[in-house]
């Protein structure tokens, strides 16, 4: 059934966005830069490349395609990267989308951010409009830090989270399940999030580009991290859900949430609300596929607003049933070639 034809007689500029399994897409989470200021083992190689300064959109690019997606129904926008707080003049974009909020024009703007840069600039969000935002952190061990993301910067991620946790956030840590890394440190993180009133999510590793190792030597099934921490913690799962694909319990032990986030145990695809527009203008509608549009090209070809519309709709109804993640013995390269960094997380 393909929903989109039985709505042509709707005006494109207030039609929701609606794919090809009857989907309505609500979440638009927009990458502002490939760059980091890390190098995540998981995530990019040591000696990474970055794109160049003119195939990014400028950031008033990225706000002409993000009011675009908002026409059509978009109501939360997640900033990422790359690390998002790393782009030059950010703050313009974020009070822009900060003040969407304010007048009811979005339900929502967060950001995902791994912390670096979060003590500096943690006022500024508050002040946008910014009251969630996630952090990625996967050890709480400065030496597993430092040889996890190769910078020894473990202390500014935590004077960040103090920071933002005074500013008023509500915070929450991702922390992607290691067997190499922090395989025995999980209990331990969850506790310290939770003590500090911090929801946690654990996330499974996703085969994306090119990495300095085997990816097998890193994975760790979140199946046999539940049943590792059940031994210990009843884990009760609850409705609570943030708009993305984790699903919680309540540690009873803790008081707090713990997320999960299996793109490889368990998929999550059957409500997916969300695509994914990168800094180069390229809307990835599964982050799990290759097959995107771009919609640099449209815009500096001097495309209108009808354009723009027409573009995302055609982009939309190909929006697929869901990803092809894998990681086994007969599946050891990346399922897309693509930078985890370059679609954002």
């Amino acid at each position: 059934m393909n929903v989109l034809a039985d709505m042509q007689d709707v005006d494109a500029g207030n039609r929701p966005l609606i794919d090809p399994l009857g989907r309505t897409i609500t979440y638009l989470r927009v990458s502002v830069t490939d760059r980091c200021d890390l190098r995540c083992a998981y995530c990019m190689p040591q000696a990474m490349t970055f794109l160049p300064k003119a195939e990014l959109l400028t950031l008033e690019e990225l706000d002409t395609l993000i009011h675009a997606f908002m026409r059509r129904g978009v109501r939360k926008i997640r900033l990422t990267g790359g690390e998002p707080l790393v782009r030059r003049g950010i703050e313009t974009l974020i009070e822009r989308l900060g003040h969407e909020v304010k007048a009811g024009n979005l339900d929502e703007l967060t950001l995902t951010t791994n912390g670096t840069q979060l003590a500096a600039h943690a006022e500024t969000l508050a002040k946008a409009g910014v009251k969630r935002i996630n952090v990625s952190l996967d050890t709480l061990d400065p030496d597993t830090f430092a040889r996890l993301t190769r910078r020894a910067v473990l202390s500014d991620v935590i004077a960040g989270l103090d920071a933002a946790q005074a500013a008023g956030f509500s915070v929450k840590i991702n922390t992607v399940a290691l067997s190499d890394y922090n395989a025995h440190e999980i209990p331990a993180l969850i506790e310290w999030a939770h003590g500090r009133g911090m929801d946690l999510t654990l996330i499974e590793t996703m085969p994306m580009g090119e990495i300095d190792g085997d990816r097998m030597d890193q994975y760790l099934p979140l199946s046999e991290v539940r049943r590792q921490l059940e031994a210990n913690w009843r884990l009760t799962p609850i409705p609570h859900r943030t708009g993305g694909p984790a699903r919680y319990v309540r540690v009873e032990e803790t008081g707090g949430r713990l997320g999960f986030i299996t793109p490889l145990t368990h998929n999550f695809c059957d409500g997916c609300n969300r695509v994914r527009l990168t800094c180069t203008g390229r809307l990835y509608m599964c982050l799990g596929q290759d097959d995107a549009a771009d919609f640099r090209a449209l815009m500096r070809a001097g495309a209108d607003a009808a354009g723009l519309d027409a573009a995302i709709d055609e982009a939309i109804g190909r929006k697929p049933k869901g990803h092809d993640f894998h990681i086994d013995a007969t599946h050891r390269n990346p399922a897309v070639a693509r930078q985890m960094s370059v679609t954002g997380g």
